[in-house]
């Protein structure tokens, strides 16, 4: 009788296809000041929504402001105030702001998603993979640039209709004012090289809804 009803109560559990939450983290950018990861460590914050298309696949729209400060006179490397003449002084840029991030990314699970295992195969504990396309705005510089975010994840299943979830993305970015401080080296670029990319490590918290057939038995 616990063999039969064990699949019973899995075919009998709520599919919901939406998710609504918030998340929190910390980023890093890597600019003219920065170079390494996870230097200029600094908050961010922000919500998102995640449309489930099955076990396996979800959409997720986050939308993200990040705060960052630095101060290039601190850094290791020279950059003249001038490049028209031969100076020893340091080109002097400190800024204190962030930008803001809108991102919409397609997460493909590495196992099945849920919170009853079933004789589907559910797993409450899942790593994923994630890559879209996404807007940056930086306030500092004024800055407005698309982005390409890639990187991966765990999601847990707390509660049947409650998800916690590390979320770690990598953006390259197509601007390099983000930080206010354009080619100090005089050396300008293409496509994504020698541009302004950030990091963020979020931990999300977000809730179903939605439900696709409340009133019905499911097969999945």
């Amino acid at each position: 009788m616990i063999g039969i009803a064990l699949p019973l109560r899995a075919q009998d559990e709520e599919y919901y296809t939406k998710e609504i939450g918030g998340t929190l983290g910390t980023n890093f950018m890597l600019n003219d000041v920065n170079s390494s990861f996870y230097g200029g460590s600094n908050f961010s914050g922000g919500a998102l929504l995640r449309f489930v298309l099955n076990p396996r696949m979800a959409v997720k729209t986050m939308l993200t402001y990040n705060f960052t400060r630095g101060d290039a006179s601190t850094m290791k490397g020279f950059y003249p105030s001038q490049f028209d003449q031969i100076t020893t002084d340091r080109v002097a840029h400190r800024f204190d702001g962030g930008w803001a991030d809108l991102s919409t990314v397609y997460e493909v699970h590495f196992l099945p998603y849920g919170y009853h295992r079933g004789y589907q195969g559910y797993r409450r504990l899942v790593p994923f993979m994630q890559f879209g396309l996404g807007l940056t705005y930086g306030d500092i510089g004024k800055a407005f640039t698309p982005n390409v975010p890639i990187g991966f994840g765990l999601k847990y299943k707390l509660r049947p209709r409650l998800n916690l979830a590390l979320d770690w993305t990598f953006h390259f970015t197509l601007s390099d004012r983000l930080e206010g401080l354009a080619y100090p080296a005089g050396i300008k670029s293409d496509m994504f090289r020698n541009k302004d990319h950030y990091g963020q490590t979020m931990i999300t918290l977000t809730y179903d809804f939605s439900p696709r057939c409340p009133a019905c038995h499911k097969a999945e």
